[in-house]
């Protein structure tokens, strides 16, 4: 990890109570000036679907610019090959569905992104059967009415770009248009960063697998952060790793966890899920990250300070079985409800924020 060149300060908001960070590591702070670890409290029964419809896997999740949330689950199981329900959802805050689309058009949706103006962005990342029937290795740009607008990728086919995807993981979208893309989901490849003009039009591809800087073993999710820096979920290698546009390497943060969602807000506070830590009994994940909870850990993005933790519940009674992951995808609504996407579990869990949050004070003053 890069060790943050200062020690933030941290507030309580709202409210006037200021804590210095340095303080607090070097002697207990004071009863009056605790601040909860989690200050969340769960809800297992959000989302209501229609037609009697229950949950699949989720992992992609993002908010809308009207306060709503956009889901995309996968069609009550863990893939939309041969479904005919349409897998993306808006939903209200009390996680009633207002309007659905894609139906026929995605196999396994993984990443999601949405643009200020409410443009839908959607990877498919392909799963058993969709190369059959023409889906998956796609990036699906939609308008928020569901009409698909553009297509990166060549549907149902592997390969490399300027044409081509190979299960793609997320997308973000830069001020200017541009698109970057992290590709490959699995250690095996292609691991790459791909940006790509507004237009679709390929542009450059960063990166190839390895553990150095600049190399990856599955990115897995990717987020921008006030500056235009990108944050990338490089997800076996336990770390994320931060590039600044051109693909030149900033830092490796492991303080995250081992990443699989990643969301920054627009105070550049940094929500990273992590589905995979820790000894797992279970033939799917084996021993990863070992020492580290799954859940969802908040934190600064500009210094990488980490200053809450939301654990994982391991139990779906609504399956009756135990998970072998975690929260995989992470969006965070207007008033700072955190919302963790999961795939094992097939849910999405919303923790409702019960009290202050611990934010940092910067010099600047921001």
């Amino acid at each position: 990890m890069e060790a943050p060149v200062r020690h933030p300060t941290l507030r309580l908001l709202p409210g006037a109570l200021v804590l210095s960070a340095l303080a607090l590591a070097e002697a207990p702070a004071p009863l009056e000036a605790q601040v909860p670890t989690n200050p969340f409290r769960p809800d297992y029964e959000w989302g209501q679907l229609p037609d009697d419809r229950v949950w699949g896997a989720v992992s992609a999740i993002y908010p809308a610019p009207d306060g709503n949330i956009w889901v995309a689950e996968r069609c009550g199981v863990n893939s939309c090959v041969g479904s005919e329900v349409d897998p993306v959802l808006l939903m209200d805050p009390e996680g009633h569905v207002l309007h659905s689309f894609g139906a026929g058009l995605i196999s396994w949706p993984h990443g999601m992104y949405v643009e200020p103006d409410g443009t839908v962005w959607i990877t498919d990342a392909a799963v058993s059967g969709a190369e059959e029937v023409g889906l998956g290795h796609t990036v699906l740009k939609f308008s928020p009415e569901g009409e698909l607008l553009l297509t990166i990728g060549t549907p149902g086919e592997a390969g490399d770009p300027p044409n081509r995807l190979t299960r793609p993981n997320d997308v973000v979208v830069g001020p200017d248009g541009t698109i970057f893309i992290v590709d490959g989901h699995g250690p095996g490849g292609p691991n790459r960063l791909m940006k790509f003009a507004p237009d679709g039009t390929h542009l450059e591809t960063i990166g190839e697998t390895g553990y150095a800087p600049g190399q990856f073993l599955e990115p897995h999710a990717i987020a921008m952060d006030s500056q235009g820096r990108l944050f990338i979920a490089d997800r076996y290698n336990n770390r994320i790793q931060i590039m600044n546009q051109e693909g030149e390497f900033i830092a490796n943060w492991s303080q995250f966890g081992r990443p699989s969602g990643i969301f920054i807000d627009e105070h550049d506070l940094i929500y990273v899920a992590d589905s995979e830590s820790g000894p797992a009994q279970n033939q799917y994940t084996g021993q990863r990250n070992a020492g580290w909870e799954r859940g969802i850990r908040i934190g600064d993005a500009r210094t990488g300070w980490v200053f809450h933790f939301i654990p994982e519940t391991w139990n779906n009674p609504n399956l009756g079985v135990q998970s072998f992951s975690g929260p995989e995808g992470v969006a965070v609504d207007r008033d700072g409800n955190v919302y963790g996407g999961e795939v094992s579990q097939r849910r999405v869990v919303k923790h409702h924020r019960l009290h202050p949050m611990m934010v940092p004070v910067r010099p600047d003053g921001e």
